[in-house]
């Protein structure tokens, strides 16, 4: 399985990207990511998250989805998200609207792979605060963010161990 994952600063615009293999279909993986509520099994409880919106389906373009998370122990907000761009067992793409962040965009990519898929991540983000923000990026908000991707990448091994394609 490969896991890298990469930070690469162009100006003041951080990028991450992730990319997990998993032994699933593809209709399984997209299944899965494409419901919000999964959100919830996949997140650190110590982020405080809790999806406020009313969901009833999988996402769809143009969706506005509500959370409350706590990004750092002292600071609590409401993070809300746009489905910006959705291809039906491809990608799906959302933005931060209102949240924590100047600017964080996620990309998600699901590729049929032999023995199962690949997911690939890419988010690029700008850290709050401006400059500070910035300088605070490499010693806070970029290890946080390593956490939280770990933290995800273990619990879906763990909720798809058992699956063979």
């Amino acid at each position: 399985m490969e896991y890298p994952i990469k930070f690469n600063k162009k100006g003041k615009v951080f990028r991450l990207e992730a990319k997990q293999d998993l032994p699933i279909s593809l209709k399984e993986a997209w299944e899965f990511f494409s419901n919000p509520k999964n959100l919830t099994k996949i997140t650190p409880s110590s982020l405080g998250f809790k999806i406020i919106s009313e969901l009833d389906s999988a996402i769809y373009p143009s969706q506005i989805i509500q959370y409350k998370v706590s990004p750092l122990p002292f600071f609590k907000t409401t993070w809300v998200s746009e489905i910006t761009h959705l291809e039906n067992q491809s990608f799906f793409a959302d933005k931060q609207i209102y949240g924590p962040y100047d600017l964080w965009h996620h990309k998600h990519f699901f590729k049929e792979i032999e023995g199962g898929v690949q997911i690939i991540d890419v988010v690029d983000y700008v850290p709050p605060f401006g400059i500070f923000g910035r300088l605070m990026n490499p010693i806070i908000i970029k290890p946080r963010i390593l956490k939280i991707f770990e933290y995800r990448r273990i619990k879906v091994e763990e909720l798809f161990a058992g699956n063979k394609n």
